[in-house]
């Protein structure tokens, strides 16, 4: 079958050949466990059950997840085997399951969804999707955690390859809120449905990221969505090849970033202390609770 799972449409037999996400046939998986560095509803107490996919339809320059992203590490599962893993982890107490960049193995995960898990699944992404892939998991995902990485085209073509990427994303998450409707949590404040919309602040792109809160505020009423604005970039993978992405952020730019959210009138969300950009955020990818 040739492949068109994400916005890129390859439209290659991924059995005889890797496409633009740097993979094969079958889900290939670099890690699973509980992960305590999510949003407070997802993550909570006991963790949020984190399953990290290999390979990206994206391939963002500054990666934090570069080694499984783009250097594609991993091993290769099948749909019973990848079933066995959210039970496995579902045995440890995890609030949900978290499918990390899976978009491209779509059919091997719909196989291992064909049941209901007794947590909520947690459809993690880089907001890169097809709309007609996400059609497919309605019913099965109940809380989208997707990013908005770009809402100006020339960073998403110079960081993603993706110039496409603002009116693609901005799509998808409106599909993603199509079929979940205004999030809802329960008495303990854990998330059971619903959209988190993340925003990563890059350095040197205040515009981009401003224009991202301008979509979201202008897009959906309090009560709809959570919105994540995120300080913890940390200059990964390729980013030392792009002088604006080689450091951190400052406090001002951050700083600047929280303000104009706020007198956007977003409130329902978070943001982070700019301390919070740590190399813990970043898990060792060497096949936890996969072997």
């Amino acid at each position: 079958m040739l492949c068109s799972l994400c916005p890129r449409k390859c439209n290659i037999d991924r059995s005889e050949r890797t496409g633009y996400c740097g993979s094969g046939e079958f889900p290939r998986v670099a890690r699973a466990a509980p992960h305590m560095w999510e949003e407070p509803p997802i993550s909570g107490e006991r963790g949020s059950g984190a399953v990290f996919f290999s390979g990206c339809s994206l391939r963002c320059v500054y990666c934090q997840n570069y080694d499984i992203s783009v250097g594609n590490f991993g091993k290769n599962v099948t749909p019973a085997e990848l079933r066995s893993i959210y039970l496995r982890l579902i045995e440890k107490g995890v609030h949900n399951i978290s499918l990390i960049t899976a978009s491209h193995f779509l059919e091997g995960v719909l196989e291992s969804l064909s049941e209901p898990l007794p947590v909520p699944v947690v459809w993690n992404s880089g907001g890169y999707e097809s709309v007609e892939s996400l059609k497919r998991l309605e019913g099965r995902v109940q809380i989208y955690l997707p990013d908005m990485k770009y809402s100006l085209a020339q960073p998403a073509k110079r960081y993603s390859n993706a110039p496409d990427y603002p009116e693609t994303a901005k799509a998808a998450i409106s599909e993603m809120f199509r079929q979940t409707g205004p999030y809802e949590l329960d008495d303990d404040g854990i998330m059971k449905k619903g959209v988190i919309i993340r925003h990563l602040v890059l350095p040197g792109n205040l515009e981009n990221t401003f224009s991202v809160i301008d979509w979201v505020s202008e897009t959906f009423s309090e009560g709809d969505v959570l919105f994540s604005l995120m300080s913890q970039y940390t200059p990964f993978g390729r980013a030392s090849d792009f002088p604006e992405l080689s450091r951190r952020l400052t406090e001002e730019e951050y700083g600047a970033a929280v303000r104009y959210m706020e007198e956007r009138g977003i409130s329902d969300g978070f943001y982070q202390e700019l301390s919070s950009a740590k190399e813990e955020y970043t898990p060792d990818f060497d096949l936890t609770g996969i072997i």
